[in-house]
């Protein structure tokens, strides 16, 4: 969904070129019209949707009530850590910004379709990455922490892999970027983390795994081992 024509059929000439069957909408009643008759098995939405400024928000909401599962992604202009979080708590799968190429968007949708894909089969040992209480699971791009899941976005699973992969070494915002396949800006960068911390928080509340080394970027650092 975005409510301009030209921008709109750009990225659906893309992902029909990728073998997707796509249907554009220009604003929220439009789209709640073909919604109600049949959900898509995947939603791609602006914010500003013509004349309501958060129309998009409203669809997130709505589409979210109508599936747990449908994978949704808020592709827009607005980078503000505000739209961000409001997009993400409303039940978005990932969030990302215009300046994202068109190679690293359709990488993102076809991650998203396959994590839809594995959700119901088991874990395969040898896509299980471990550290501490933290669990990976690279396959279904899905983290538990202490064994309680961690609702990370894809971006957000990404980073967590990127940093843990070698606990101690510091990554950059560069390679960051790099490795969860996205190119934003750094502050861009800082909100990820602020919110993948608030995530694992939420789940324990002693969590500091995630070290800021200022002017350098991020690390990971292992839990420290409890000694009797």
């Amino acid at each position: 969904m975005e409510d301009e024509a030209a921008i709109r059929e750009n990225y659906a000439d893309v992902l029909r070129k990728q073998g997707y069957e796509v249907q554009t909408y220009g604003n929220r009643k439009e789209a709640m019209s073909a919604f109600d008759i049949r959900l898509p098995n995947l939603a791609i939405i602006d914010i500003g949707l013509e004349s309501e400024i958060d129309g998009g928000f409203t669809l997130c909401q709505s589409l979210r009530s109508l599936s747990e599962t449908l994978p949704i992604i808020f592709l827009t202009a607005r980078d503000n850590d505000f739209d961000t979080v409001s997009g993400l708590r409303m039940g978005a799968d990932d969030y990302l910004t215009k300046d994202i190429s068109l190679p690293h968007l359709t990488a993102r949708i076809a991650a998203l379709f396959r994590r839809l894909d594995v959700i119901d089969q088991p874990p395969s040992p040898e896509n299980l990455l471990h550290r501490g209480k933290l669990s990976l699971d690279i396959g279904r791009l899905t983290v538990k922490w202490d064994d309680h899941p961690v609702p990370l976005t894809v971006t957000e699973f990404w980073m967590v892999h990127a940093l843990a992969k070698f606990p101690g070494h510091v990554k950059s915002r560069q390679v960051l970027m790099q490795e969860s396949k996205i190119f934003v800006d750094g502050s861009t960068i800082t909100s990820h983390i602020k919110r993948i911390r608030k995530k694992f928080m939420q789940i324990g509340k002693d969590f500091d795994c995630i070290e800021t080394v200022y002017g350098m970027g991020y690390r990971w650092n292992v839990e420290p081992s409890i000694s009797h």
